[in-house]
This record gives structure tokens, C-alpha cells and sequence, in this order.
């Protein structure tokens, strides 16, 4: 199964920069016969082109929600986000309407797709260190995506 890991992320937002950092976490862990490890500050169609020809992704991103602990990590899978959808013009496309937009364009995108969001504190400084309760996290979420990866639950 062709699969890609994809770190998102701006690396020089602080703690929009944990996708990106979990995907450097583990390019020394993984054998290049497992898995593409990759990141990128890309959104929208424009990850559409990134995801082409992959069986699998497992996309690692920053995410607020309210209430939530810095540091803390979910697992979703796209449906969770299919309430977000929208499209106000073609430059604000986000991941729910790039998907189906590029399913409905029969573009050939991975049929599995398990997302990692990490709660985040900072994401308008412009510093390239994350802040320390979201870089506790980088390891664990590391250690995540390997069991998501090799079949076997983490929770």
C-alpha cells in the first residue's frame, strides 16, 4: 500500500509549525519502504497534487478548539470535517471541499485518510521554536502515526 505522511504547517509560526515537526520526528524512525514522509505549508487544491497516487494518508496538522489543552492529540478521519465545507472562491478552498472537489474529478486520492490534528497555544508568533506543552507532544504523536501506519490502535 503507497502511503503518504504529510506534516502541514507554517514552520516559522511557532506552533502551526508541530505538523511539519512531527513529520522530521519521523523520517530517522521509518523505513522509506513504509511510507513518503513529507511536509508542507500547502493548503486546499493545492494538496490535492500532493495526495495524487497515494493509496494512504496520514496528515499531521495544528489545531484549535475550544476549550482544548495545548499538547493534546486527536485522530479524525475527513468525515469530521465535512460540516466545514465551503468554497466562497477558489482561494478559500479548505481540506473537506479539495477533497471532494478532487473525488468528484475522479483525481486518484488515497482512499484511506487519518488525520492528527495537536492542540495548539501560538500560532501568530513568528519564531520557529513551538511552544514547550506542544513540543512535549511531537514524540507521542510521532509514536501515533507509526502504530496508525503498521495497523494497530494507539488509543
Amino acid at each position: 500500500m503507497k502511503t503518504l505522511i504529510l506534516g502541514l504547517g507554517n514552520p516559522i509560526l511557532a506552533d502551526d509549525g508541530v505538523g511539519p515537526r512531527v513529520a522530521r520526528e519521523l523520517e530517522g524512525r521509518l523505513d522509506l519502504q513504509e511510507a513518503t514522509v513529507t511536509e508542507t505549508s500547502l493548503a486546499g487544491l493545492d494538496m490535492l497534487d500532493l495526495l495524487a497516487g497515494y493509496d494512504r494518508a496520514i496528515i499531521i496538522d495544528a489545531i484549535q478548539t475550544n476549550g482544548g489543552k495545548a499538547g493534546q492529540i486527536y485522530q479524525f478521519k475527513p468525515e469530521a470535517f465535512n460540516a466545514t465545507r465551503h468554497a466562497a472562491s477558489p482561494h478559500d478552498v479548505n481540506f473537506a471541499t479539495a477533497l471532494e472537489l478532487g473525488r468528484k474529478l475522479n483525481l486518484p486520492l488515497p482512499q484511506q485518510i487519518t488525520i492528527f490534528g495537536i492542540e495548539v497555544k501560538d500560532v501568530t508568533s513568528f519564531r520557529e521554536e513551538c511552544t514547550p506543552e506542544v513540543m512535549k507532544s511531537v514524540p507521542a504523536c510521532a509514536a501515533m502515526v507509526i502504530q496508525e501506519l503498521r495497523g494497530g490502535r494507539w488509543s
